[in-house]
């Protein structure tokens, strides 16, 4: 049976990649009836909308030919799913407050579908604590959030509000409606992320600054591509739906739950490795002694990760590393693939601060035969061509065998 979608465009610039998105839903024969807003309209025409869904668009809630078959049920109880997208402040609010003064907020009101909301709005509109307030409830009310991106906005000004990309949305809108043909179905993928800690005493540790934001990304999409997913993680972040998490402490704890997770079909190491770990850890906290020396730290190097994983006996078809370097980025990367004997590299300039706990990142992708300058993009979007990369390296391997 075809699945269909209520797609709820409102008053945002990025209305147009609404467009964009009906026309990648249509590719995969998702039906799609849109309610535009008046706000909306500015934005985007109804006639650009009805021509892409090839369905009539729905505008005014006192219709006189819509309501008389009570449009604003029949809209969402005919739709396998409803997204807004973009939704501004304006809908938010009203969606957290129960409003229904537009056929848009009263549709939702009455909807009892799976709903999606991609946000899109001035980064400051994005932070206040009004909008925070809103999201959770309509979180709390059952709504999932496709959180924007960051990057430069509309308005002129940098940071976060911009609709996430549209291949993002398409793809949760069709791993959501559990459509066959994704990518990535009937694959399997290991992720890492985070940092590792290695303890010197039960107070400190050794570490590094790695968010594992990046590494969260990734396991998203990949989930989203329709890949049965495995993360490995050292960082405490959100949960990406339909992702399998694996908490870890150490680099040895990284390496048994990665070699346990084996067979896989891909394999992304993202996560930043303590390289070292101290010689022997103190059961209790080590003092500081007036007029003592300061007590010599001797170090034992880990377990290299990605080389294991890249040499096993169960090797993944595909693996790829991270290599976050502060100098000679592009032979550091060539020097690291070629040691490591993984598929691709992805690295990516740390110095300065520009890439730890941001949204962004910087990528040189690196694999045998070719380097990809990708710029400095959010760390989203850098899962998404990361997984589309994934997808085409994972039909090609199909169509050889």
């Amino acid at each position: 049976m075809q699945k269909s979608v209520l797609l709820i465009i409102t008053g945002s610039i990025a209305a147009y990649k609404s467009l964009e998105l009906i026309r990648r839903l249509r590719e995969q024969g998702i039906m799609v009836r849109c309610v535009l807003t008046k706000s909306g309209e500015r934005f985007v025409t109804p006639l650009s909308v009805s021509a892409l869904t090839e369905n009539n668009v729905y505008n005014d809630l006192w219709s006189l030919k819509d309501e008389t078959e009570m449009g604003h049920i029949r809209l969402s109880r005919e739709a396998d799913m409803v997204v807004v997208a973009p939704a501004s402040a304006d809908i938010i609010a009203k969606m957290a407050n129960g409003l229904a003064n537009d056929l848009a907020s009263a549709t939702l009101l009455a909807n009892n579908k799976p709903l999606l909301v991609a946000p899109a709005m001035n980064s400051y509109m994005w932070n206040n604590p009004a909008t925070k307030r809103n999201l959770q409830q309509i979180k709390d009310d059952g709504a999932e959030i496709i959180e924007p991106g960051s990057g430069m906005l509309a308005c002129g000004e940098i940071g976060q509000g911009r609709m996430a990309e549209v291949d993002i949305i398409a793809a949760m809108i069709i791993s959501r409606l559990g459509n066959k043909n994704l990518p990535l179905a009937g694959k399997k993928a290991l992720v890492t992320a985070g940092a590792t800690i290695e303890e010197i005493d039960p107070v400190r540790f050794i570490s590094n600054k790695s968010s594992g934001k990046q590494g969260y990304a990734i396991a998203e999409a990949l989930a989203l591509a329709g890949a049965d997913v495995i993360l490995v993680s050292g960082a405490s972040l959100p949960v990406p739906s339909n992702v399998k998490i694996v908490k870890i402490s150490s680099a040895q704890e990284m390496l048994e739950a990665c070699e346990k997770s084996l067979p896989v079909d891909i394999a992304v190491f993202t996560a930043a490795v303590s390289d070292f770990r101290p010689q022997d850890t103190s059961k209790s906290k080590i003092k500081k002694k007036p007029g003592a020396a300061a007590p010599i730290l001797k170090l034992t190097e880990n377990p290299d990760i990605l080389k294991t994983i890249s040499t096993h006996k169960k090797r993944p078809q595909l693996v790829i590393g991270f290599a976050a370097e502060t100098e000679n980025l592009e032979n550091n990367a060539r020097e690291k693939l070629a040691r490591k004997k993984c598929d691709w590299i992805l690295a990516n300039d740390v110095s300065g601060g520009k890439v730890f706990d941001s949204d962004m990142n910087e990528i040189l992708f690196v694999s045998a035969n070719k380097n990809e300058n990708w710029g400095r993009i959010s760390k989203q979007s850098v899962a998404q061509k990361l997984v589309e990369k994934i997808s085409l390296q994972i039909v090609d391997k199909k169509k050889k065998s």
